[in-house]
């Protein structure tokens, strides 16, 4: 832990979602800490049939952003894992980059909520997310497993 008690950065978080959905769908990290956490995803390979970016992909983008928030919140030996997640989809992106902000509404002991805002390259909100995440203890580290 640093002192400014984030055990993650945006460059472990890069390394340790290699090969994972996060890694497929292009997503980015850039910051994190216990107060926020901030990463962007390509448009393009993220859209549906009318070139519009998926609204099921700015859910992915939002629930990394939050898990990864909550872990670095619930600190080494503890697991963050997601229990409810909403979306509300305000504008369509079609082309360059899309934004996620996360940041705590509410931490407790065993849950953690987040607001998460993803906007486009022109800062115009294209998404909001609600995350839940229930926070615990790490179960045994399994084989593979990336966090611990």
């Amino acid at each position: 832990m640093t002192d400014t008690g984030v055990w993650l950065t945006s460059h472990m978080v890069n390394e340790i979602a290699q090969g994972t959905l996060s890694d497929r769908m292009g997503i980015e990290f850039l910051e994190i800490s216990t107060e926020r956490a901030v990463a962007r995803m390509p448009v393009e390979g993220n859209t549906q049939p009318y070139g519009l970016l998926h609204g099921g992909a700015s859910v992915v983008l939002a629930e990394s952003l939050g898990s990864f928030l909550a872990v670095n919140l619930a600190g080494p030996g503890r697991a963050a894992v997601g229990v409810d997640i909403n979306a509300t989809h305000h504008r369509p992106a079609t082309s360059g980059w899309v934004t996620g902000v996360a940041t705590p509404l509410a931490v407790g002991r065993t849950t953690a909520s987040f607001d998460i805002v993803i906007t486009d390259e022109e800062g115009r909100r294209t998404c909001t997310c609600r995350f839940t995440a229930q926070l615990r203890d790490a179960p045994p580290r399994a084989s593979g497993a990336r966090l611990s």
